[in-house]
């Protein structure tokens, strides 16, 4: 069975659609939950593809949705990406999701280590435990080295 049936076609896009209306999803996430859900894996691809050129459907969108949430949550660009990658999402999309919040990596990685550490480490071993803190979610390490830098010289 290689083209769903209108009924079967009409079901799947249906479901995407719920879907779709409680979150932005990947085009490789929905066609797992869609397949989860029991439909035929042959029927999918059709009614996704109907669905991105109705632009209901968008990687791009999921991408920017994806990067600008988890960024503010505290998540680094390097960790953002490979969870997008896993997600079915291509590396020129990522990189246009990542780009719109590129500037404020600086500013997240400080955030997340003034909410969870907020004061100097106290020696070498304290200032390594804070880079695998920060490195663990996803920021670089000119990024790391830059906001422990930064708060070496506060007062």
């Amino acid at each position: 069975m290689s083209d769903p049936s209108s009924a079967e076609a009409a079901a799947i896009r249906e479901c995407a659609i719920r879907l779709l209306a409680r979150r932005e999803h990947s085009r490789l996430e929905l066609h797992r939950k869609l397949e989860g859900r029991g439909f035929p894996a042959a029927g999918i691809p059709s009614v996704l593809d109907s669905l991105i050129a109705e632009n209901l459907l968008s990687d791009q969108r999921f991408a920017e949705m994806f990067a600008r949430t988890r960024s503010d949550n505290g998540q680094g660009p390097l960790k953002i990406r490979a969870e997008l990658q896993a997600r079915g999402v291509d590396g020129a999309t990522i990189d246009q999701g990542l780009e719109l919040v590129d500037d404020t990596w600086l500013d997240h990685c400080r955030a997340a280590w003034r909410r969870r550490f907020g004061m100097l480490p106290a020696d070498r071993r304290e200032r390594a435990r804070q880079t695998r803190f920060l490195a663990a979610r996803g920021f670089d390490a000119g990024t790391i080295r830059r906001v422990l830098d930064e708060s070496d010289d506060e007062p």
